[in-house]
């Protein structure tokens, strides 16, 4: 348990196991904590480094928008605090996302990228969702008290007054236009495309990125010949959604599976 100064804030991570380092970056309202159940897997053969992004978990809020490429700077600025070697990195959701664009704009920096339930374009969200979206503001506080997300966050936020300001905050991340076609075509760090069956984005968005990665574009021949020249794969969890992707049994067997490759 540990607090690091980097990129403007302090930003509080754990370490666990031992081996090739592997950082673990959790969802919206979440914490490092989120990991707890596959946590035994992901430390055998890794030190595991569970960092709290910005405003989120142990980390405290900082005067500054909720942006997942400057959360992605603050993880690489953690990467060299702790002078790790290209560690691996398995995001889910807002995680998933921040993991993204750390593998964009500081590929050097990453070893292998696991991008779980993050789409790259805002208008691939099914529109119900956009909908909901935009309800997500300080006032919605008051209906969230009998939830996870606001038990966690009283129970270990350095300012627990500050839960609707963070509300605040993603609401208006979410409400920001992106579309990451661009740069994801030109990834360079090998990545698995991980996304529940019924996910907030339907599975075509997921195999859409596998596409832009070269992947599923021709028949992968007897030897992998035909497979995407990055290392690049794509994973559909069954029976999974947005919200319980982390639960599932086989999201810690396949992201590991596609580490050791």
């Amino acid at each position: 348990m540990s607090f690091a100064e980097v990129n403007g804030i302090t930003m509080y991570y754990e370490t666990h196991g031992s081996g090739r380092p592997l950082i673990l970056l959790h969802g919206g309202l979440g914490s490092g904590e989120v990991f707890g159940d596959s946590l035994a897997a992901f430390t055998e053969g890794h030190q595991v480094i569970l960092p709290d992004l910005q405003g989120h978990g142990r980390t405290a809020d900082v005067d500054r928008p909720i942006d997942y490429r400057t959360m992605a700077r603050d993880v690489a600025a953690l990467i060299d605090h702790l002078g790790l070697e290209r560690p691996d990195v398995v995001g889910y959701s807002m995680g998933g996302g921040v993991g993204l664009h750390l593998a964009i704009i500081a590929p050097e920096k990453v070893g292998r990228l696991v991008c779980g339930s993050a789409g790259i374009r805002r208008d691939a969200t099914y529109p119900e969702i956009l909908e909901q979206q935009t309800q997500v503001n300080a006032e919605a506080a008051a209906f969230m008290k009998d939830t996870p997300m606001y038990e966690l966050y009283q129970r270990v936020a350095p300012r627990p007054e500050d839960f609707p300001r963070l509300l605040d905050k993603i609401g208006q991340t979410m409400r920001r236009d992106y579309d990451l076609t661009e740069e994801v075509r030109g990834l360079r760090v090998p990545t698995l495309i991980m996304g529940a069956d019924a996910d907030m984005v339907p599975p075509s968005h997921f195999v859409e990125i596998f596409n832009l990665l070269g992947g599923g574009l021709r028949d992968g021949g007897w030897g992998g010949e035909g497979r995407p020249a990055g290392g690049h794969a794509l994973a559909i969890l069954p029976g999974t959604t947005h919200y319980d992707l982390l639960d599932s049994p086989l999201f810690a067997p396949v992201a590991l599976a596609f580490l050791k490759r």
